[in-house]
């Protein structure tokens, strides 16, 4: 069965203390629907984009780290769920009710797996 990436976005400036704890009710009621419908493989929240390091391999082949996101947004991922659904409507169907109790937009991408060569 496909598995999708269901990201949701926060703005640049999201301030964590903003999230009640209805909120957080409802990001875990969806959480145990997810797992009791066996859709849910894993989901987490992640730091903010300021804490993030970007890799860029370099002509010579050695990698430069650097501080901060790889692209500069107004929005960055805040979490996101790796979901099994039977085809793209239904992991937006899970999509929009993530985007409901997280009160966030987001994204849904097919995750693409290629056999070994």
């Amino acid at each position: 069965m496909p598995q999708y990436l269901v990201a949701n976005y926060l703005p640049d400036n999201f301030d964590p203390s903003t999230v009640t704890e209805a909120m957080m009710e409802k990001i875990h009621a969806l959480n145990r629907e997810l797992i009791a419908a066996g859709a849910r493989k894993f989901a987490c929240g992640i730091s903010p984009a300021s804490k993030a390091k970007t890799v860029r391999k370099q002509p010579d082949g050695t990698v430069l780290v650097t501080d901060g996101p790889y692209l500069e947004t107004k929005e960055n991922i805040g979490g996101f769920w790796i979901l099994e659904a039977a085809d793209m409507d239904e992991a937006l169907a899970w999509a929009r009710k993530g985007a409901i109790s997280c009160d966030a937009a987001g994204e849904v991408r097919e995750l693409l797996f290629y056999p070994a060569p």
